[in-house]
């Protein structure tokens, strides 16, 4: 799974559709025209020369871009000096999905029905959760399930192998309903 913090798409008239949010650019860093780039992700290649965010209602295409630190020291194609590039401090930058399928991405599994192997339905995926163990499936029964226990994962559907006694105070509180 791409343990990166990229957001769900977010609305906006100008945007293009699809995009999702993978960092923020903050200030300027010398004369040059350099900015400095927090990631909400841990796919530096959204940083690489030559990628393209989209942010201020355009395409900024990377020339340069230097590790600092845990962000990024990122010149920008048409931005030459301190004060175009201050233009763009705090602004929301977005990309394309990149479709790996041999990653797990948050945008898919929310919304997805969760399973386990023996087919028995569990809920459904409304948060995916930053854990530093593992990241977490929040289902909206309220249970917690780690990443980690996801076996497969398609369209809609999230297949995991939890050991023994995951769901059980889930199961108790469904039979107390029933009891009623």
């Amino acid at each position: 799974m791409d343990n990166g913090r990229e957001d769900l798409p977010v609305a906006d008239a100008t945007r293009p559709d699809g995009l999702l949010a993978v960092g923020r650019i903050g200030r300027p860093h010398g004369v040059r025209g350099e900015v400095y780039v927090d990631l909400s992700t841990d796919l530096v290649e959204r940083v690489e020369v030559g990628a393209e965010l989209w942010g201020a209602g355009r395409w900024l295409r990377i020339e340069s871009s230097r590790p600092s630190g845990s962000r990024f020291l990122v010149r920008f194609e048409g931005i030459s000096g301190r004060e175009q590039a201050g233009t763009l401090t705090l602004t929301e930058v977005f990309a394309e999905p990149i479709d790996d399928a041999d990653q797990m991405w948050v945008h898919k599994l929310i919304g997805s029905e969760v399973r386990e192997s023996n087919g028995r339905v569990r809920g459904r995926c409304v948060a995916v959760i930053a854990n530093p163990a593992a990241d977490l499936l929040e289902l909206d029964s309220g249970a917690l399930v780690p990443v980690t226990f996801v076996v497969d994962s398609g369209p809609g559907s999230i297949t995991v192998e939890a050991p023994e006694g995951l769901f059980e105070l889930f199961d108790d509180a469904g039979a107390d309903e029933e009891q009623r």
